[in-house]
């Protein structure tokens, strides 16, 4: 009988941690953009650390310094570079059926994106993040003007003025903000409704515009002859009448 003593009592047992998986540079660069995505997606910036990635990839610390030697910050900017594309690429639509769908159909892919992103979305667009630099700002900037330059494409604006470039960025701006509120807001009203709502924003916008610069009055008479009848243009003013009246406000006529 063997006089050795008992070794030690058998801990918990691990959960097993994903695979490792030989993959080449591309591919493996491209999974690790993709885990700190979804990471940063959930958590503000300065909360996610490379053990983290790491460990959600299932590779080592040492590996991902390998593809990112830079460390954490060149790591998020490679993220943030391939979210702020998925974002771009949101009002890139067909360039069919009346400017009001497009818009919709644009708003559609933006405001999923939010929804998918809730705290990513918030860190990149309110910034404050430890890991923010110019280089970072740059990049959101450039979604917002890609964004705007969609809409004036859209627009049939070849060569927009800057009263008209004014009433599309002031509106991408608006539609920024609207959607953090929205976050802040549990998600109210309805995402179809938010939608909605940001449509008929901009069409009130450019009518305002349109009193000051004949350029959007072009624009804007151009894309109402695309709109059909009894549309979102059509039901907009009908809406607009009806609060306007005196009746409906509660005052003598």
């Amino acid at each position: 009988m063997s006089s050795q003593p008992p070794g030690p009592a058998p801990g918990p047992a691990r959960a097993p941690g994903p695979a490792y998986r030989r993959l080449g540079v591309a591919e493996r660069r491209g999974q690790l953009i993709a885990t700190a995505q979804r990471l940063f997606a959930h958590n503000a910036p300065e909360r996610v650390s490379l053990d983290d990635v790491a460990r959600e990839a299932g590779v080592s610390r040492p590996l991902v310094y390998r593809y990112f030697s830079g460390g954490k910050q060149q790591l998020y900017e490679a993220a943030l570079h391939s979210s702020a594309a998925d974002l771009e690429l949101c009002f890139a639509v067909p360039a069919q059926g009346p400017l009001s769908q497009r818009l919709a159909d644009a708003l559609d892919r933006y405001l999923a994106f939010v929804d998918e992103h809730g705290e990513g979305f918030t860190a990149l667009l309110k910034g404050g993040s430890v890991v923010e630099t110019s280089r970072t700002t740059a990049i959101v900037d450039g979604v917002r003007r890609a964004a705007a330059q969609q809409v004036l494409v859209h627009m049939a604006a070849t060569r927009p003025g800057p009263r008209l470039r004014m009433a599309v960025r002031t509106w991408i701006t608006a539609v920024e903000a609207a959607s953090l509120i929205w976050l802040d807001e549990d998600k109210e009203p309805p995402v179809a409704e938010l939608r909605d709502l940001l449509v008929e924003q901009f069409i009130a916008q450019l009518v305002v515009m349109a009193g000051h610069d004949e350029q959007t009055a072009r624009v804007l008479r151009a894309a109402a002859r695309l709109e059909p009848a009894g549309g979102r243009v059509d039901a907009l003013i009908a809406r607009t009448m009806t609060a306007l009246t005196p009746a409906a406000a509660g005052l003598d006529p």
